[in-house]
């Protein structure tokens, strides 16, 4: 019950997608969902069960929406200590897809689809794009990486089950980004914000004005953007801007997403529950309030997350929507309860930036992260303190160690960064929770 035909054509239409179910008939079929999902989590992953069975509580106590919060929570670090499958419900026969995102000590976070996960993220992808008024008739060029990371296949299959014509260029080679954006008469584009900031100035200096092509929409998401970007990158480029959300833990994009109206990500509710929770306390905080968002796959086969922290700090809006859709909005998400940061699309911790620094020698265990953006790019610096020998050595030595570091961040992050060397004493002590990260961004 996913609303969408699949069929060759423009077979989609909005108004026939789950989006706009009256709330009684919604919620029915969330409980119904709900309560599979966590039958087949407790029968299948060993650990959500033991966390069941310590609370006391089995799934046929799970009568109501509200029993959800006595469900235990799993967090990010559970993907890691149960690498690479032990989250899965579904025998390795039938998973068909293994993506992966980066975990806090190198080790990957892999998430795992059956064939039916693979229909429902092109469904929820489907209507994420007919929510931005996008249709069969649209050439959509995904610039959004492609591989072990969700974003790439995730954006291709729902604008091919759309009907949509896709081009899968992927990311970077802006010169040839533009070129084809340009010669292929592309209506919309699917990458990161701060990327097609990039490209909007790139192509000025090719004296290229994007205002003149025949795209009118940016698909933008895997990373944290403000209205103030919104509003540089609509007048520059014509177009409309949408906010996409989504996590590889959950499915990938296409959790939710903005509509016509752009006033919040819409939650496909009929896949994805959410809940609001105090941080600190883990207690469940009514809607409008702001706290952590909790999502509960309804319909991820293979591997179910069960109240899912995605430490992504928001608050749930259930007023109606001009738009006509039931579901509820998020408001657009700037922050996060850890320390974690996003850089190209790439989920970065400072604990793994520590690890790959530690194991140089002649550094000390005091650095820095500098967040900066240029021509709508993000770049990193790593100052990092040495000790007094080697900053006291030739210019070929320090140089030669700043590249080694520069090379082991590269290894565990998979993007490069500027490292700075620094003398000892030169970073900021702090006798609480150390500062690691200044984010010198500026929307």
């Amino acid at each position: 019950m996913d609303g969408v035909n699949h069929d060759a054509g423009c077979a989609f239409h909005p108004a026939s997608a789950p989006d706009f179910l009256p709330l009684e008939q919604l919620h029915a079929l969330q409980l119904h969902r709900l309560k599979t999902i966590v039958q087949r989590a407790y029968d299948h992953v060993a650990l959500f069960r033991s966390r069941m069975d310590e609370r006391g509580f089995k799934p046929d106590q799970l009568r109501s929406l509200d029993d959800a919060r006595h469900l235990p929570f799993t967090v990010k670090s559970d993907l890691r200590d149960t690498y690479p499958f032990g989250l899965f419900a579904s025998p390795m026969h039938e998973v068909v897809r293994l993506h992966a995102s980066s975990g806090t000590t190198g080790k990957p976070i892999v998430v795992a689809y059956t064939q039916e996960d693979i229909r429902v993220w092109s469904s929820v992808m489907v209507r994420s794009f007919a929510a931005c008024g996008l249709d069969c008739g649209d050439i959509i060029q995904n610039a959004y990486g492609y591989g072990l990371f969700t974003g790439g296949l995730g954006a291709h299959y729902g604008a091919e089950a759309l009907g949509a014509t896709v081009i899968p260029i992927s990311g970077g080679n802006t010169d040839r980004q533009i070129m084809i954006m340009q010669d292929f008469g592309v209506t919309a584009i699917c990458c990161t914000p701060s990327y097609f900031l990039h490209m909007i100035e790139r192509a000025a200096e090719m004296d290229i004005d994007l205002r003149k092509l025949p795209l009118k929409a940016g698909i933008f998401g895997a990373e944290p953007w403000t209205e103030g970007m919104r509003e540089r990158i609509e007048p520059a480029a014509g177009i409309k801007a949408y906010d996409i959300y989504g996590l590889s833990e959950i499915i990938g994009p296409g959790v939710a997403s903005e509509c016509a109206e752009q006033a919040g990500p819409h939650i496909f509710e009929d896949h994805f529950m959410a809940e609001i929770i105090d941080p600190e306390t883990l207690e469940v905080l009514p809607d409008g309030d702001e706290g952590e968002l909790v999502l509960t796959t309804l319909s991820k086969w293979a591997m179910p997350m069960i109240r899912y922290r995605t430490r992504d700090i928001t608050t749930l809006d259930p007023q109606p929507c001009k738009c006509g859709r039931t579901i509820k909005r998020i408001r657009r998400i700037g922050r996060r309860s850890d320390d974690m940061f996003i850089i190209r699309g790439v989920n970065v911790f400072p604990s793994q930036i520590e690890a790959a620094l530690l194991k140089v020698e002649g550094t000390l265990p005091h650095y820095q992260i500098v967040l900066t953006r240029d021509k709508g790019l993000d770049n990193v610096e790593v100052q990092v303190e040495v000790t007094a020998e080697v900053f006291g050595d030739t210019v070929g030595g320090l140089e030669k160690l700043r590249k080694q570091l520069g090379v082991a961040i590269e290894r565990v992050l998979g993007i490069r960064v500027l490292v700075t060397l620094v003398q000892p004493r030169t970073i900021q002590r702090s006798e609480g929770k150390a500062k690691r990260v200044i984010d010198k961004r500026k929307m």
